[in-house]
Formats: C-alpha cells, structure tokens, sequence
C-alpha cells in the first residue's frame, strides 16, 4: 500500500500515515500519482495531509464515511433514483395563527416566558454577492432610516426577550451561537467587537466555523484536486445542514442541557421580520410539546419555496420534512393527486411553506445528535455533461439542509409547524436588484427593496391592528419592482416585542399619514393622541418615560430613487433602488431617567 506513496509515506506522521491508507482503500490513488521522490515538495505533501486532517475531522465519520456516502448517492443520482420512492404525501398537523387574535397573545405571552430558557442559532456562513454587496450579509442595514444592521436588530431582539425575564440583576443571559464560514467568520467577528457586541456581553456569544468539504471529480467519488495545485484538494461549503454536527460536536449543546435550558431556536440571516414572529412560535412549541416546530407562511401552489409534508412510506415509517417545491408536484401526482400541487379553497397550498426557521427542544434533540453525531441526510446535485451521465461539467460535493434534521427521527417524535402570515413572518434578502425585476408580477421579489419595504409594511400593519390610524400605501417601482410604500415606521426591540406591548403603548387617537417617517428608540416611550405629518424621531435611555403627542407636522423625508447602476451611491442603497431625502424633521432625545412630556 505504501508503494504508491512509494518513499514519501515516511516524510508523514503517523495519522497522515494512517489517513494516507485510508485514501488509498478508497480509491484515490490517483492523489499521489504525480508526487515526485522525497526531497522535492516536501512542504507541499506535509500541507496536503494537513488539509486532508482537516477534512477527516469534520465530517462525522471521517473522509472515509465521506466517500462512501458521496459513491452511494452518485449512483442513485446516475441511476435517476426518486428520494421519496415508497412514499405517499399528506398535510401534516400544526398550528396557523392570526396576528392579534387571542390564541396568538396567549402563544406570545407563553413565548416571551419560555425564552429564559432558549438558546439562538444563527446561520451565517454567507456573503452577499448575490445580492450586489460586498460585504457579509448580517451587516446589511435590514431598513435604511435607522441603519440598523441585521445582526445589531438580531441581537436587539434577543436582549429585549431576555430582558422581558429578568428579575433584577439576576438576569437570565440568552446564549447567540453564530455558525461562520472562511469567508464570514473574521468579519462577523470584527462587526461584533467594533460595536461591542451590539450590546451582549461576549461571552453569550459564540461563533462556530463551518469547514468546507471535499469536491468529487467523477461518479467513483474520486476527490478532485486543485486544478492550479496538485497538493491541494478542491473544496465547496457543504450546506447549512452543518450547524447540527457542529453544534454536537462543539460540546456546547451540553452546556445549555446541564444549565436547564430547554430549546434551541435556528435562523437565518436576512430576515427582518423574523422576531415578530419567534414568541409566538416559541409558545406554539412549549404548549404543544413539539419535538420539532418549523415556523412556516402561506404558500401558493407551485411558489419556489418548500412545503412541509408528512410523508408515510409504505412500510409504515412516517416523518414531518420540508419537501422542496420542485418535487412536491410530481410526488403529489405519482400519489394519487392528479392536478400535484394546486391550491386548496383558502386560496393557498394545503402544504404550509417552509422559511427555515426551526425551533427543536433540546433534550430530544441531543438524544438524536448523539446516535447520529449530527450528520444529516445529503443529497448530491451534479452537473452531468450529457444524457450518458458519465461525466460532470464541473466538479460537485456532497450538501446537506439544516431542515433535514427531521428525517432521521422517530416516529414517535413530536414534529409539528406554526403558520404566520407572511407579511408578519418571512421577508427575506437574496435577490439582486436584476434578478429581482425579472421576478414574475404577483411573486415575491426577495430583495434588499422588498425586505426593506415588508418592514415598514409589518410596523404599519401591527400599529393599525393597535388602534392607530396609519394612512394606505402607495405603489412605487423601484430597480424595476413595484412593491407597497408605507409611512416609515421602525421601532427598537425593546419598545415593541409583543403586541400586547406594542398596544400597551399606544392610546387615544393616534394618526400617520403616508408621507411620514417615525422612529421610536427608547423602552418606555407612549404614544398618546399623536397626530403625524412629516418625521419624527424619539430616543430615549430606558429608565426615561416619555408620552408623545399633539400635532407634528414638518416637510418630513422624501424618498428618491437611486439606480442600481449607479456607483456614485454606496451598495447599501443602490441595491435598494432609493434613499431618504432627509428635508425635515423633528428628533427628540431624552438622556436621563425621568418622566417626559413630548407635545409640540
């Protein structure tokens, strides 16, 4: 065996000596095959294992679980396997909520009490090229009248839900794990410590680092090598199906176990709805007892997003499971559903649409880790030349999706799902301003333009539904998509977490127009017969009480539009297709504790 190596499999240590066998029992021989003698590269072969270590010790089961996998489901890809043969589909039960209904303030109020006991897992391994911006995704402003970034609202929000716990100074701390990637990690972290953990302490903070796995070359699962380096293994990211084993194997699920927490929450990183959504959910999971609650929206038949399923096999094993909408169809027609994926009288899919956003209970959780180490059910997905499928255009790696979790479950698991209404719940950033205008009309544009305009959207909507009367929107185009232009509206955390709170807050007759920008930065700020016509921004420290009301009137901001083109604009904006002209405005500010009185 150590021929092939011929003389260099003395220049390894021990375990490269061991990995370099199991390389070779595996069939890939052809890494060493161009080696030169001992004396030439040395350092090069050295840092070759190097990598291949790292390789090794990532991947539950090791290089040599990694191939066998990749071979089996190469072949069921060559061969054209169906994934869900054996399989048949139905609705699956779960919970659908009303913003404001009483169910869903009795879900948010046991939410906001379940949350001492939760920790968050945000999953953060990309940058935002597809988007038309340079940097990291989390620090993307989620709306441009405040600036406030994605993580800083993240962070925000999960201080202001253990702040609703704390009793004094004996304050639960709600832990924040960050799966990073090589391209993301240094910068999330320098984001973090330049604004000093957007107020966290750091060491609720964790930032896990997903490793990239190896790239296949040919059906045989032979690992490709770098094209421009021989000692050099090709490799891509492995999906975000990774945060499981990486949790598992950081030890750090224990941690939260032996501490008495009870659930983890996953997310994803440019949502800026998403916490509206989370303490209702939340409540949804500890009422229900759900092993596994998948926040979900309404989805329209045949929408490019996937529906949860049950899916029942003919030997009798069932599972709850994200079913991705490109099978969904045919799967319903080869089950005795003759139309597929149609919408029900409601208007929409029977099958709720899933937005990645899981909350699992803990201990249930650790039980499965710990027989599957945290390793997912993959798939592989490649690019064949031809019809022969003997080759691939480019090399593939095996993927995994951290909402598979629930394939490998027992039956007897708790799986279930909360749907939201997706205008509360799902506004997503992924979509450049090109793509994003080729979108047919009706669908959702998933852009920087649109996730910006669903805030101001939701904040409108929450405050009608709270008795304010918030003038109707207007239809405007930017970058080419005609999306709904609301008052302005944006408030921290902390002012509004619940509706409960949000309608605490607000009294009397209160009115937006539909010209106005309001910002509310302060916990304690109450909103009493305030009549607004232009902007206004509040800020206030958290032991300042401050009651607004009167008229206020000025010119306000204006929105212009700025061309995605165009580079005299920063990305922020341009991705965004406008920017506010700040003309006018009135901006209070209360430093100290107190009560304050705000009328104009």
């Amino acid at each position: 065996m150590a021929s092939i190596l011929g003389n260099n499999f003395d220049l390894l240590s021990p375990q490269q000596q061991e990995l370099a066998k199991v390389l070779i029992e595996n069939g890939q021989t052809h890494l060493f095959r161009d080696w030169p003698a001992p004396g030439v590269d040395d350092d090069d072969k050295k840092a070759f294992f190097d990598q291949i270590i790292r390789l090794d010790s990532s991947y539950p089961g090791g290089l040599e679980a990694y191939i066998r996998n990749a071979k089996r489901l190469l072949a069921d890809s060559k061969a054209g396997k169906n994934p869900f043969d054996g399989f048949t589909p139905s609705v699956p039960t779960g919970e659908t909520l009303t913003y404001g209904e009483e169910n869903f303030i009795k879900f948010e109020e046991t939410g906001v009490q379940e949350a001492r006991k939760a920790a968050f897992v945000l999953v953060a391994g990309g940058l935002g090229e597809r988007l038309g911006y340079s940097g990291i995704k989390v620090a993307l402003p989620a709306e441009t009248t405040t600036g406030v970034c994605f993580l800083q609202n993240y962070i925000e929000s999960i201080l202001a839900l253990q702040d609703a716990n704390s009793q004094g100074e004996s304050q639960t701390k709600i832990p924040l794990v960050i799966m990073t990637s090589d391209d993301t990690h240094g910068r999330t972290l320098e984001l973090l410590e330049s604004n000093s953990y957007f107020g966290m302490q750091p060491t609720q903070v964790t930032l896990l680092k997903q490793e990239k796995v190896a790239c296949l070359d040919d059906n045989d699962a032979r690992l490709a090598l770098d094209p421009h380096n021989k000692y050099k293994i090709q490799t891509k990211p492995h999906g975000h199906g990774d945060v499981h084993s990486l949790l598992y194997s950081s030890g750090i699920l224990k941690v939260w176990h032996n501490a008495g927490l009870k659930w983890v929450l996953f997310f994803q990183d440019t949502n800026g709805l998403l916490f509206k959504a989370i303490p209702a959910a939340l409540g949804v999971s500890a009422t229900k007892q759900y092993h596994v609650n998948s926040l979900a929206v309404p989805r329209k038949a045949k929408e490019a997003i996937g529906g949860i399923t049950r899916l029942t096999h003919s030997d009798g094993r069932s599972m709850v499971i994200n079913v991705e909408y490109n099978q969904l169809d045919p799967l319903l027609r080869a089950s005795g559903y003759p139309d597929g994926d149609v919408n029900s009288e409601t208007g929409y899919s029977p099958f709720p649409g899933n937005i990645n956003q899981l909350i699992l209970e803990l201990g249930p959780y650790i039980e499965e880790l710990s027989k599957t180490g945290g390793a997912i059910q993959e798939f592989v997905n490649p690019k064949y030349k031809d019809a022969s499928k003997t080759s691939f255009k480019s090399s593939t790696r095996l993927e995994c999706m951290m909402q598979d979790y629930p394939k490998t479950l027992p039956p007897s698991a708790r799986v279930g799902f909360t749907v939201m209404e997706t205008w509360l719940a799902y506004a997503p950033v992924k979509n450049n301003a090109e793509d994003a205008a080729k979108v047919p009309k009706g669908n959702p544009y998933h852009s920087a333009t649109s996730g910006e305009m669903a805030i101001y959207r939701a904040n409108s909507l929450i405050l009608k539904k709270a008795g304010v009367q918030v003038a109707d929107p207007v239809l405007q185009v930017f970058n080419g998509q005609e999306v709904e232009v609301w008052p302005r509206i944006t408030w921290k955390p902390k002012w509004g977490l619940t509706y409960s709170l949000i309608k605490s807050k607000v009294s009397g007759n209160c009115s937006i127009s539909q010209g106005s920008t309001l910002a509310i930065k302060g916990k304690k700020i109450f909103i009493e017969n305030l009549s607004l016509d232009g902007a206004l921004i509040i800020d206030a420290v958290d032991d300042a009480e401050v009651n607004v009301g009167g008229l206020v009137q000025n010119r306000g901001w204006s929105l212009e539009n700025v061309d995605y083109k165009d580079t005299k604009e920063p990305e922020v904006l341009r991705i965004r297709g406008f920017k506010f002209n700040k003309v006018e405005q009135k901006e209070v500010k209360y430093s100290e504790a107190g009560k304050f009185s705000f009328k104009p």
